[in-house]
């Protein structure tokens, strides 16, 4: 059994028919984009060799299937052989007028999660950019004074005392070095947006950190040869991959392996405030093995000031946030113990931006 309608076709959700047997009678395009498998080789098959669930659902689903009724599973990971799981809900459904026949709904997770994670780090980051301007002015030129008191004071004390008067200047110097920071968060330039050839950019960065600060790590490339080019500033989508590379070795001890990938999810879309459809199909994830995020930061990540490491600044992910909102794109996060993703989500350069 087939389903031949446009509406079938229009799905945006990942859906499959299947048959009383439990395998696959018909797939939409969605479903076939999302489990990177052709229709071929999914209708006939069983369904659960070809969509991995984390949950044991064969006696549930059996039940609900010979009842006739709607079965919800929420929060599993959901993948096939030839993708990585992703966070996503299931809505299984008996079709009309079909007895036995159910629709299998799939709903990545993901898309969402990073909606609200972007809408509140973008907000987060606006408004520090306000206080950042503020802190440069309020307490730089006070710390120059405090500093040179400091050291007029230490050329007529002993050396035991002197020693104090270092430590002010010290401490006043570092707190001037976090001022800078925060003043290069408030005051970038606006992309200069052109046709970006992302990896060329990957290239750069993962040579830079080869013989810099990931030396002790295994970089390893995993592209998509195929992908177009994207509408992006190139400096700063370097400067974001740096801070993302930096970030993992820093998280990795001595040995680690860092894999840089890109792929094409053409499902991805999204509606901007002004009604037009955004299309973010190109795909970038840092991966590193390290010991992954703690649970109550990693929602946070993005905000500014929140930082894992100790003695960070936390103004790294938020400025890297920035960056990738001000060219339309998104950024988001999955970490688990061994295995952490920086995912960034980019429009195609030759793409027509917004459409009704």
């Amino acid at each position: 059994m087939k389903i031949d309608t446009p509406l079938w076709y229009s799905l945006p959700v990942p859906t499959l028919l299947l048959a009383p047997d439990d395998t696959i009678s018909d797939s939409n395009p969605a479903a076939e984009n999302f489990l990177n498998l052709s229709s071929k080789s999914l209708l006939g098959a069983l369904v659960w060799d070809k969509v991995m669930i984390d949950a044991p659902l064969e006696d549930a689903y059996a039940r609900a299937r010979d009842r006739g009724t709607i079965l919800s599973v929420n929060d599993v990971d959901v993948g096939s052989g030839e993708r990585a799981p992703m966070h996503c809900n299931i809505q299984f459904a008996p079709l009309q007028g079909s007895d036995g026949y159910m629709l299998m709904m799939i709903s990545p997770r993901e898309i969402a999660d990073r909606i609200t994670q972007h809408a509140q780090s973008t907000k987060a980051a606006k408004s520090a950019i306000g206080m950042a301007e503020m802190l440069a002015h309020e307490i730089k030129n006070p710390l120059a004074g405090i500093t040179g008191a400091a050291q007029l004071l230490s050329m007529n004390l002993s050396s035991a005392d002197q020693e104090l008067t270092d430590l002010i200047v010290e401490e006043s110097r570092r707190v001037v070095k976090l001022l800078e920071q925060v003043e290069q968060f408030g005051n970038l330039r606006p992309p200069m947006l052109q046709s970006v050839n992302i990896h060329d950019v990957l290239d750069r960065a993962r040579q830079s950190a080869s013989v810099g600060f990931g030396a002790h790590m295994l970089l390893v490339e995993d592209y998509d040869p195929s992908l177009p080019h994207t509408l992006a500033d190139g400096d700063q989508l370097l400067q974001v991959l740096l801070n993302l590379l930096k970030n993992a070795s820093q998280a990795c001890k001595d040995g680690g392996v860092i894999r840089l990938r890109s792929y094409y999810e053409p499902s991805l879309r999204v509606r901007r405030a002004d009604g037009t459809i955004a299309r973010l199909p190109l795909q970038i994830e840092v991966i590193d093995d390290g010991p992954g995020l703690p649970p109550d930061l990693a929602p946070h990540i993005f905000e500014p000031f929140v930082s894992g490491r100790e003695n960070g600044t936390g103004l790294g992910l938020a400025l890297v946030s920035k960056l990738i909102s001000d060219v339309g794109g998104w950024i988001g996060v999955e970490s688990t113990p061994g295995r952490t993703v920086f995912r960034i989500s980019l429009p195609v350069a030759t793409q027509t931006t917004g459409e009704n």
